[in-house]
């Protein structure tokens, strides 16, 4: 007889994923007869929990799989920090991996994380590769999208609505007198995210009747030094008012080359970051930025996802909302 899967002896008992990872694992939290039930029905569906993954002191019916873009990005950090605390603290394990913002390296994630078994898998962002959003689905696994939000998820997500913080960001900009922006960040389509908050800032000036915003493409290997390039790529003869930047650690970047070209921060141009990154409180001026939710995303994907193996119904997609915070690098009227 082939072997099953724990979603196989789940359905059979008519209990959760997370029932039957417990009972399997002995641990508390579920009643006896239960147990015996379950133990009993995975023999009889020749289930045996997978050998590889209790080599790496886990097995597959007890860990989560979590995709990132990068570690070396405060705002991911956040996010893991929220997640692994609530799912250490539910008994569970999870194994992290980073694509460096490449669909190649996300799918290439799922293939390996898929051979453990995982009760569930979590990605960062909602624009996949269609082999990926075909891909889950056949797998018959939990995947939760986080940091971004969609109509049409995997299974769900959690995040904000990057295209209305691009939104509000401009109107805020346009109503202190901005019209000619300017954006410092990844090449567009390597950080979709990006691209949607560049959309609603294009959004935001043109109905301001504003100059075209103009986007200079840097690396984000080191975020500060991209944004000190990024802004000597300006074209001093059609200067922007306001620049605004992928990240606060670009902005910061930027400032400093803006007051080593003599410019006057906020007289002469505008300087805005995005995240509220802890340096934007220590910094001696403070840079406008838009504060995003990063370890309340983290743990309320969290949450959701251990209901979700519980059997409970959880929201399709939950927003999460940011907020303005307006510095000493934009002006104050």
């Amino acid at each position: 007889m082939a072997k099953s899967s724990i979603h196989d002896v789940a359905k059979a008992a008519g209990v959760s994923i997370m029932t039957v990872s417990r009972a399997v694992r002995g641990v508390n939290g579920v009643s006896e007869a239960t147990r015996l039930r379950v133990l009993e029905i995975a023999k009889t569906l020749n289930y045996v929990p997978n050998g590889n993954a209790r080599a790496l002191a886990t097995t597959g019916s007890n860990m989560i799989g979590i995709s990132l873009p990068t570690l070396f990005n405060d705002v991911f950090a956040d996010v893991l920090l929220g997640m692994r605390r609530t799912f250490q603290q539910a008994g569970y394990d999870s194994v992290v991996d980073t694509t460096d913002y490449s669909s190649d390296g996300e799918l290439q994630f799922i293939e390996r994380i898929l051979q453990w078994q995982p009760l569930a898998v979590i990605l960062t962002g909602v624009d996949h590769d269609e082999t990926v959003r075909a891909r889950l689905p056949r797998a018959n696994i939990a995947t939760l999208e986080l940091w971004d939000i969609t109509d049409h998820p995997i299974d769900f997500c959690v995040g904000i609505d990057h295209r209305e913080a691009g939104v509000a960001l401009g109107r805020h900009l346009v109503e202190k007198g901005y019209r000619a922006p300017a954006f410092i960040g990844a090449p567009a389509g390597k950080d979709t995210r990006a691209d949607k908050r560049v959309e609603g800032l294009v959004e935001a000036f043109r109905a301001a009747g504003g100059r075209t915003l103009r986007r200079i493409s840097v690396s984000d290997d080191n975020a500060f030094i991209s944004g000190y390039t990024g802004f000597e790529q300006i074209d001093r003869d059609r200067r922007p008012d306001v620049v605004l930047f992928l990240n606060d650690h670009m902005a910061f970047g930027g400032l400093m080359r803006a007051e080593q070209e003599g410019l006057r921060v906020p007289d002469d141009i505008g300087i805005v970051g995005f995240n509220e990154l802890a340096i934007t409180k220590v910094l001696p001026r403070r840079i406008t930025t838009m504060s995003t939710p990063r370890r309340q995303i983290g743990l309320v994907g969290a949450r959701n996802l251990l209901a979700r193996l519980n059997g409970v119904t959880v929201p399709e997609k939950t927003i999460l909302p940011c907020t303005l915070v307006p510095g000493q690098t934009t002006r104050a009227q």
